[in-house]
């Protein structure tokens, strides 16, 4: 098994220090560190604490060899969609569990109606299984590495237009993406 404690408290935001301190009872930042490099068993006692501490449910802090953990894989800037340097586990909202390809893009810069620090949560589906998405916002892979994300405003056969969001923005269109992710849900914090 391998422990995602770090890939999470990282996309919280907590230091190794607030993990402990959240814990009941508290800990240690070391004592935490041990746990999340593996210098020490992670017991079930441990990922109740751990888990309860992060706010999210225990099984999330380990995952298999052979599991398929949904992926950060772009975020959104001024610039448009961008690739991120190295993908990274995403946390995996309970919801959305049923078996589907998951991907998630991480929003870093207003466009549109999102607001910087929202994550979009967007199920991937083959090409050919997406003619239902005409208006709806999309992910779609681009040649070498890219990404374009916007409304699906039109497909014919293999080509896809996209318009991305915010004002005086231009079409993209991408012949035969590798597939296309729907958008199903918004988490914004609070």
């Amino acid at each position: 098994m391998i422990n995602r404690i770090r890939d999470i408290r990282k996309e919280k935001g907590m230091t190794l220090a607030e993990v402990g301190a959240a814990c009941n009872p508290a800990t240690t930042a070391q004592t935490i560190g041990r746990l999340e490099t593996g210098m020490r068993n992670l017991s079930l006692a441990w990922m109740n604490r751990i888990g309860a501490a992060l706010g999210v449910d225990p099984e999330l802090l380990v995952k298999g060899e052979e599991a398929s953990v949904p992926m950060v894989v772009a975020r959104l800037t001024d610039q448009g969609a961008e690739a991120l340097t190295r993908p990274r586990d995403a946390i995996l909202p309970t919801q959305l569990v049923d078996g589907a390809q998951l991907v998630c893009l991480s929003i870093e810069a207003p466009q549109g109606e999102y607001r910087s620090g929202d994550q979009l949560w967007m199920r991937q589906l083959r090409l050919e299984d997406a003619a239902h998405l005409i208006n709806r916002d999309v992910l779609a892979p681009r040649s070498g590495g890219r990404y374009a994300f916007g409304r699906l405003i039109d497909r014919q056969g293999s080509m896809v237009a996209l318009l991305p969001p915010g004002m005086g923005q231009r079409q993209i269109v991408i012949d035969r993406p590798a597939w296309l992710a729907v958008a199903e849900m918004l988490v914004r914090k609070l």
